[in-house]
């Protein structure tokens, strides 16, 4: 194992595969090794160039390989398929990753912290507890519309529902089902109990962090979209320019042509839908609001576009703005204020 120069991994849960290749590009090393063996096996190993797909366990891998001195590379796994020959298999995946990390036009991402891997994490529990928050409410109002019993849309409208189901004189809902939906109300109070523990728990890293702190600077860049960022992009720097930035959120137009022409249609939607939704969201929150309203590139743009339209632009626009103040680490500074 002394003349090995780059290893490709394919991690797994249980089961690691692994292919190595020495300076002359031949294959020495085609094995499989038990997650306990791993950290032993490449302790033994001279320094060398370790390539991995970006998973979910990339980034603790890559932290204790880096510990023991080897050089790690994280790639997106669309970046490796190419590589894979024929049948997809874990040997397949581990000589492909070996192949791929070699190449100088591969894409890299780099590896997390703990803390913002940490970040990263509250985040996906945050969506979760949403989502289950929302298929909860709607569960509770198709239910009580079969019954007749209709309320707003909203969180108004939740509570004008909840405030029915407490109602002891309301005998509109059978007893069987009322006792099924008050067991549903008692879920809503404990998943909104639950959401706010977590949504404290990400102000807390937010405060700490500096660039969140930047970030939020940013008209239609709250808390909760500037965290996500600053835990999902490690290193902007990886990134030559906002525009790239923002294509990696999938938020510019796909562009498809050939012979010298190029058509331009819907929004990509690569990268992070996460990110994206956030993104999107905080831009139409800020285009319903006073600033909005009162903001000039705002008003030129929905003279001509739809909303929706406008909202994208301007989540292109903020993620743009986003980019370069995680490169510099400044604060948002309006256009006025930049010219002066």
């Amino acid at each position: 194992m002394t003349d090995v120069t780059r290893i490709g991994l394919d991690l797994a849960k249980s089961v690691f595969q692994v292919h190595g290749v020495n300076a002359d590009e031949k294959v020495t090393i085609r094995r499989s090794l038990r997650r306990g063996q791993l950290l032993a096996w490449f302790s033994k190993l001279p320094p060398c160039l370790v390539g991995m797909e970006a998973c979910a366990g990339a980034h603790y891998w890559a932290r204790e390989l880096t510990r023991l001195g080897h050089t790690v590379r994280l790639m997106p796994p669309l970046c490796v398929k190419g590589y894979v020959w024929r049948n997809k298999n874990d040997a397949a995946d581990a000589a492909a990753i070996c192949e791929a990390v070699s190449r100088p036009a591969m894409r890299f991402v780099p590896s997390k912290t703990p803390e913002q891997q940490a970040a990263a994490g509250i985040h996906r529990a945050r969506s979760l507890l949403t989502k289950q928050e929302t298929m909860t409410m709607n569960s509770l109002r198709g239910l009580m519309a079969e019954f007749g019993i209709i309320a707003p849309q909203g969180r108004k409208g939740m509570a004008e529902l909840l405030a029915i189901l407490n109602d002891p004189d309301d005998r509109r809902i059978p007893e069987p089902l009322h006792g099924a939906l008050q067991a549903l109300a008692a879920t809503l109070r404990s998943l909104a109990a639950q959401l706010k523990t977590v949504d404290k728990a990400l102000a807390a890293w937010g405060r700490q962090d500096a660039i969140t702190r930047h970030l939020s600077t940013i008209p239609g860049v709250g808390l909760v979209t500037a965290t996500a960022i600053a835990a999902h992009v490690p290193d902007p720097h990886v990134f030559a320019s906002g525009r790239h930035f923002s294509a990696s959120v999938g938020v510019v137009p796909r562009q498809e042509g050939t012979g010298g022409k190029v058509q331009l249609g819907s929004i990509s939607k690569k990268g992070s839908r996460y990110i994206r939704r956030l993104s999107v969201n905080g831009a139409m929150s800020y285009l319903r609001s006073k600033s909005g309203r009162q903001d000039p590139w705002v008003v030129k743009m929905l003279a001509s576009k739809p909303m929706k339209v406008v909202a994208v632009a301007l989540a292109n626009k903020n993620l743009r703005i986003a980019w370069a103040l995680m490169v510099r680490g400044e604060e948002y500074r309006p256009a006025t204020v930049a010219a002066a």
